[in-house]
């Protein structure tokens, strides 16, 4: 999980952090490039307690999604997921794109 290429343990520390800083009743969905990855990492060393699992959601970014198994789209792409609506996760990018244009 340490290793080379996308640093799961960030993603991690922030998502700890956010659920420190907000309601007990509030749900919270993330659309995140390897969402499958850190959904099921952070299930097999429960790194979180099932009171933060069961109001968080995980999908993939609509790009990345399609680069991923026909297993992983079908669980993880927004579209399949309830609560996402027609988000596609790229809101950060294009953001960015238009502040360095």
């Amino acid at each position: 999980m340490t290793s080379a290429g996308e640093k799961q343990h960030y993603a991690l520390a922030l998502i700890h952090q956010l659920m420190q800083h907000i309601p007990d009743d509030m749900r919270v969905g993330l659309l995140y490039d390897i969402g499958c990855q850190l959904e099921c990492s952070w299930r097999k060393f429960k790194f979180f307690a099932n009171s933060i699992l069961s109001r968080f959601h995980l999908a993939i970014s609509v790009f990345h999604a399609y680069g991923h198994q026909w297993p992983c789209q079908v669980v993880y792409h927004p579209r399949k997921r309830q609560g996402f609506g027609l988000s596609d996760g790229e809101g950060c990018k294009r953001l960015w794109s238009a502040l360095c244009a």
